[in-house]
């Protein structure tokens, strides 16, 4: 479900969703790419993506009413934060990712936006208490500041349309995982282990690998996040992953799999942040936009082997 001519804006553009939206939009549409650094852009620059980039800030000081300006559609991408460390200072993180989002969709109003499109945690907004697969109806019980702020701005967008008529989409995102993610950030298990596996190096595991996720491959996610963003469904909260929880063991035998059998494990205490089970039923986003048919993951650790291999060989020379 796609469509084209649209003037499009990615807040935060230039990481592993933004990159990959970007690729995926600028063929039919006008994209601008709002990051805070120039040099974020690398990526986009050396793929040659047609698109607009603004080096702008994300903070109470942003010029936001610059940076959407002319946009139908606005991608809110950006965080100052991750699950890992979104506990340790809970006060100032709100400030720099809820206040500030109210400056951005008061922007937004005033520029006339058609939609914003919010990407959510399909992991952090349910916390521990749901029963797996958590659809969106389950009741919400963050156990990170990281979640509270996911679910605080899905509030917010409510309180805009409802108050203002700004429309909105919510996309609660799993594990999304593959090409132009960062192997040695902060996020991204698989990419990680596998960049971590293709240099020999041990690969740590926070307890003893029995938690399990739902990891969806990028190109599926884009998939499912084009459709929602352009449809016209009346329902405005979606998850969007697999549908299939898997164990990191599991995850690490895969690579093994395909890597090398000898990969080493280091395992070391587990963390109070993470929920030990969350996968996400994906019935509401099939029922409104047609099966997903997510790749399995073998299939996708390979695509993000290859891709990962070919990037390492280049740095390389």
């Amino acid at each position: 479900m796609s469509k084209s001519n649209q003037n499009i804006t990615l807040i935060g553009g230039t990481g592993f969703i933004g990159t990959n939206l970007a690729i995926n939009l600028a063929k039919e549409n006008n994209v601008t790419v709002v990051d805070s650094d120039k040099r974020y852009f690398m990526t986009i620059e050396e793929l040659g993506l047609p698109v607009r980039k603004l080096e702008a800030s994300f903070d109470l000081d942003s010029d936001f009413d610059k940076q959407v300006e002319n946009a139908d559609i606005v991608y809110h991408l950006a965080s100052t934060n991750f699950p890992g460390n979104s506990n340790i200072d809970i006060s100032t993180e709100l400030e720099a990712n809820v206040t500030v989002t109210c400056r951005l969709l008061d922007a937004c109003v005033r520029n006339n936006v058609k939609k914003v499109v919010f990407i959510s945690s399909g992991g952090a907004v349910y916390g521990k208490k749901g029963v797996c697969p958590v659809n969106e109806d389950t009741v919400t019980y963050p156990i990170t500041s990281y979640g509270i702020q996911k679910l605080t701005i899905e509030k917010l967008l409510y309180l805009y349309r409802y108050q203002k008529g700004l429309d909105y989409r919510v996309i609660r995102l799993a594990n999304p995982y593959g090409p132009y993610q960062r192997p040695n950030g902060q996020l991204g298990v698989i990419t990680t282990f596998i960049y971590q596996a293709l240099k020999g190096d041990t690969l740590k595991v926070y307890g003893d690998g029995s938690v399990v996720r739902d990891f969806i491959y990028i190109d599926d996610a884009m998939r499912g996040i084009i459709n929602i963003a352009n449809g016209e469904s009346d329902l405005r909260v979606f998850n969007l992953g697999s549908g299939k929880g898997t164990s990191i063991s599991e995850v690490i035998n895969m690579i093994r799999s395909v890597i090398n059998d000898n990969i080493s494990v280091e395992y070391n205490d587990s963390r109070s942040i993470d929920v030990p089970m969350n996968y996400l039923d994906i019935s509401r986003y099939e029922e409104c936009f047609g099966k997903l048919n997510p790749i399995d993951l073998r299939q996708g650790i390979l695509r993000t082997v290859d891709f990962l291999s070919g990037h390492m060989e280049k740095n390389n020379e």
